[in-house]
């Protein structure tokens, strides 16, 4: 028997991609594959696609071209092309990238192994469906063989597509409406996680406050699903992203305070703090109503730890609905805020707005002016956390300095500490003393281990 072909995958993207490309790696290594450190020694690379923003067009081809030349040296080398741009570009992925050998989208992530057998012979393959399987898409066993990262930490997708109709997005374009999976299958599959060494899952969906409302055709899971994993022996962390504002029940808050395995962290996007340019989006909310669900959340849940997504520059936001925006954001006192500049994509009601785009330096200047709310805001927070006692969960060596180690708390804050005599690893729980709050991070000492790993094993996967 020779030597088994070996594969890399390079994701772009969200956590949904990221999940996938864990999800796509379980499947190659079902199929005889061995994960590879690096491109040179990799005889399939996959290339996991976003196309969520303008510069993800550039990233992926920019990419390709790269690979291009490690193609002409090794003629046998295989690229194949996944995910949302592969869903959007189709059959001219090959047109301007000849060299790639197989395209899939976001509908048909399970086929991948069988199109790439399948080109060696058969030549360039291009299999784009254009909507997902209703049973299929509910079936997301190839989750539980899937090659993690963190192998105590796993993503669990509990919802494919999304039924919104924001004016800037894609997604129900490449990913399709909502289907969720029924809830005794997401409970099984925490179970069977949780007894290979799982301790901490992050839930997905493009829109998770809406869990279940297909199933039930009148109202959402959400609140019963969060109560149900904290059920589950093992499950120690249970975090979710992203939920929409305008659904954010008052029985998921409840569930949220009520559920001791669910970490007091919110991911909850504002978007915008203008309500003229919330209701352009198509947002659902007004600026009232997500203050008055946030201050909900943060009176029933002790040290909720908030972020948001803000985007900057929507088409038509004027200096005053800017200026709206910032007042928003200081009062709201996020402990981070993801900031995008508005990007228009092909196919979404904001693409058409040319007329009211507004000018790159005008979108800049702006975008600089909210980072520094935002961060004063993230700094406040994170100095309020300097002579606490956090639990911690440790993720590995920092990436920057091989004498620390870097975990998380349960609010989800960055935290690095020194390496010890009694060095805690990767998956144990320690307590951290923080010594030190920075915008984006925390430094601590260790104080003690409170639980040593569970997982069994780690296989690599490079993610990039």
């Amino acid at each position: 028997m020779g030597t088994p072909k070996s594969f890399v995958i390079r994701t772009f993207g969200c956590q949904m991609n990221e999940h996938d490309s864990e999800r796509l790696a379980g499947l190659l290594v079902a199929d005889g594959l061995v994960p590879a450190t690096n491109d040179a020694d990799a005889d399939v690379i996959v290339l996991n696609t976003c196309t969520i923003r303008e510069n993800a067009d550039l990233k992926l081809y920019s990419a390709l071209g790269q690979l291009k030349a490690l193609k002409e040296e090794r003629p046998d080398l295989q690229i194949a092309v996944g995910g949302c741009m592969a869903q959007k570009d189709r059959g001219a992925v090959l047109e301007r990238a000849n060299w790639v050998d197989v395209v899939f989208g976001t509908h048909n992530l399970a086929s991948a192994p069988s199109l790439l057998r399948r080109s060696r012979t058969e030549g360039p393959l291009v299999e784009i469906l254009d909507a997902p399987d209703p049973v299929t898409s509910r079936d997301m066993a190839p989750a539980l063989y899937a090659v993690r990262e963190l192998p105590f930490a796993a993503w669990m997708t509990i919802q494919t597509g999304c039924d919104n109709t924001c004016a800037y997005c894609i997604v129900p374009s490449v990913r399709g409406g909502e289907i969720s999976r029924p809830l005794v299958d997401l409970i099984n599959e925490a179970t069977m996680l949780a007894q290979s060494g799982v301790t901490e899952i992050t839930v997905l969906g493009q829109n998770v406050n809406s869990y279940g409302r297909d199933i039930t055709r009148r109202r959402p899971l959400f609140a019963e699903l969060l109560r149900a994993l904290g059920e589950v022996p093992g499950i120690e962390r249970i975090r979710f992203t992203s939920p929409h504002p305008k659904d954010l029940r008052p029985e998921t808050i409840a569930a949220m305070a009520e559920t001791k395995s669910v970490c007091n962290q919110l991911h909850l996007p504002l978007q915008s703090g203008s309500n003229r340019v919330l209701t352009a989006m198509r947002r659902g909310y007004s600026v009232e109503r997500y203050v008055e669900k946030l201050a909900a959340a943060r009176a029933a849940i002790p040290e909720l730890a908030v972020t948001t997504d803000l985007i900057v520059g929507f088409p038509g936001e004027s200096d005053r609905e800017f200026d709206e925006t910032l007042e928003v954001v200081a009062a709201c006192e996020f402990d981070l805020a993801y900031t995008f500049i508005f990007s228009p994509r092909e196919g979404t009601r904001a693409a058409d707005m040319g007329e009211a785009f507004v000018a790159s330096d005008v979108i800049k200047a702006r975008f600089e002016r909210l980072k520094d709310v935002t961060d004063r805001s993230a700094l406040r927070h994170h100095q309020a956390r300097v002579g606490k006692r956090e639990e911690v969960l440790v993720e590995g060596p920092s990436r920057r300095n091989d004498q620390m180690l870097s975990g998380r708390t349960r609010q989800g804050k960055l935290i690095h500490f020194p390496v010890t005599e009694n060095a805690a690893r990767s998956g144990s729980l320690v307590s951290v003393d923080v010594t030190y709050g920075a915008p984006y991070y925390l430094m601590g000492e260790m104080n003690e281990v409170l639980r040593a790993p569970r997982h069994k094993i780690r296989v690599p996967l490079l993610s990039t």
